[in-house]
């Protein structure tokens, strides 16, 4: 079982480029953005570094 590690938080202005850190074990990682607790993630990665259709390119892996 792949374990990874990423921080808690991260803090940009409005703007600005926000890169988030993944490390550990896993060959193929994917990124998901849940913009409301509660509500159900939206794919934004896959695969290390594809797009679903309809995801924004400012999106990358």
């Amino acid at each position: 079982q792949a374990a990874l590690t990423q921080p808690a938080s991260v803090s940009k202005n409005l703007g600005e480029t926000v890169q988030i850190t993944c490390s550990g074990s896993s060959d193929s990682y994917g990124w998901y953005q849940q913009k409301v607790p509660g509500s159900g993630p939206v794919t934004v990665i896959y695969q290390n570094d594809k797009r679903p259709s309809g995801i924004p390119s400012r999106f990358s892996g």
